[in-house]
């Protein structure tokens, strides 16, 4: 992705080295919506993160930035100044304002308007703070375990997350999520799979208008791919049990993943993604 000596965003909040209370992850994949899913069923997300693990507050010490992460530090914000020069033209398109979310980078764990987060619950977006969560070690971890290296891959991640924040701006979440106690786990993680292959569609439309400026270069398109394959709940449970388990998905399998956020890519419009509709996901 050409990104180099391009525009930053002015809304990341650096937090790295700062620290919060320590928790356990809650579940493999990124974008993990857990805490935004109860926020809109009238929860309290903070009962979901703070009852994850340790409420012992981590103790980073002092933080110094290396080149790499001083290099994913600037790509991630230019690529947030990305998104909000598309969604903002975007939404104008359809009568409205634009609301753009905050990136924090953060080291260990996170104190957020959702909860407290540790690093292993992956980059995450809290409707409550309107704010998107990263941990930048996530992209080695990408690279490493999820098999999708590239600068385009990682820049897939953000555009996830900030579709999230659409979905909440537009409250699509709050609309489309049933009420937790009145449908069975099965029924709550088919609409939490609609949800997130919906992010998926927004982050592929968002690709599309980044490669309408040329600003992609040959292979993004694969990297992005390579990582919504990755983290589809299929592969991650084979790799964690051997086996997977179809009722209990979240965010979608990898071909679901791969297809939703081609479809986005292909149409480049925002308004062709509703998952929650469509008869074949």
């Amino acid at each position: 992705m050409k990104w180099k000596g391009r525009q930053k965003s002015s809304n990341v909040e650096d937090r790295r080295g700062m620290g919060g209370k320590s928790v356990a992850g809650i579940g493999g994949g990124f974008g993990i919506v857990v805490v935004l899913i109860v926020m809109f069923l009238g929860g309290n997300p903070s009962d979901v993160l703070n009852g994850l693990g340790s409420n012992d507050i981590t103790d980073n010490g002092s933080y110094e930035e290396t080149d790499q992460e001083k290099e994913l530090a600037q790509f991630v914000s230019v690529v947030l100044g990305d998104t909000e020069r598309v969604w903002s033209e975007e939404f104008r398109k359809q009568g409205l304002e634009y609301k753009e979310p905050t990136l924090v980078l953060y080291t260990g764990s996170v104190d957020s308007a959702c909860g407290t987060a540790g690093s292993s619950v992956g980059p995450f977006y809290c409707p409550g703070d309107m704010k998107l969560y990263i941990d930048l070690s996530f992209y080695q971890e990408l690279q490493d375990e999820y098999q999708a290296p590239g600068d385009f891959a990682m820049a897939y991640v953000i555009a996830h997350e900030v579709g999230h924040h659409i979905q909440t701006l537009l409250g699509t979440s709050r609309k489309e999520m049933p009420d937790r106690s009145k449908v069975s786990e099965k029924e709550y993680n088919k609409a939490s799979v609609r949800l997130e292959l919906q992010a998926d569609y927004l982050a592929g439309v968002w690709a599309h208008h980044a490669q309408g400026e040329n600003l992609l270069e040959e292979g993004d398109l694969e990297e992005a791919l390579s990582a919504a394959s990755g983290v589809g709940d299929d592969t991650i449970q084979k790799k964690a049990r051997g086996y997977v388990v179809p009722d209990s998905f979240t965010h979608g399998t990898s071909e679901q993943r791969k297809r939703w956020f081609n479809k986005g890519f292909q149409s480049g419009d925002m308004n062709g993604g509703n998952t929650f509709k469509a008869s074949n996901l």
